[in-house]
């Protein structure tokens, strides 16, 4: 009997489909540089859905690499697009406060390279907003030119989040 269940769980373990791993993940066409995505079979989205989506940024990436919290907004338009969505029908802002505020520093005010600048311009020319918040501004004495271009500054992060809800924003929680 043992060796019968064996013989079957070999067997099915020969027909399972083998699992793809890193190398599944492809570049998107929405910010071509960042955000590699993996597609899933079966899971093809109407080109009509809308998204919107805020992330909330809080934590600062490392200094000499980009910051995986700015890049999955950069997967999420990545994917969603590639599932068949309508790149003109995802909005996506990035909310950044706290420590996060140095991946959106200028390379002068940061006192070294910004390795995120590649990926906030892609994400930028992609639509999305990128709002710091300015109460961390203040507190950290940040201009807006000491800022990479294209990035704002807003009253708060809470004033942020609370406008974005009443536009039909949700939060991603990730």
């Amino acid at each position: 009997m043992i060796r019968s269940a064996t013989c079957a769980a070999a067997l099915f373990t020969l027909a399972m489909p083998a699992l793809a791993g890193p190398e599944a993940f492809q570049p998107g066409t929405v910010v071509p540089d960042y955000g590699k995505v993996a597609m899933i079979e079966g899971a093809e989205l109407p080109a009509d859905t809308v998204m919107k989506v805020a992330f909330d940024i809080g934590q600062a990436g490392p200094e000499d690499d980009i910051s995986r919290s700015l890049e999955t907004p950069a997967r999420f338009l990545n994917m969603h697009a590639a599932a068949g969505v309508d790149p003109a029908n995802l909005h996506v802002a990035l909310i950044v406060h706290g420590p996060a505020n140095a991946d959106l520093l200028t390379d002068e005010a940061r006192g070294a390279p910004n390795p995120n600048a590649g990926l906030i311009a892609e994400l930028l020319a992609a639509g999305a907003t990128i709002e710091l918040c300015g109460q961390t501004s203040a507190m950290r004495d940040i201009a807006p030119e000491d800022l990479l271009p294209g990035v704002t500054i807003g009253l708060s992060a809470m004033s942020t989040h609370a406008l974005l809800q009443q536009q039909g924003y949700t939060l991603n929680p990730f």
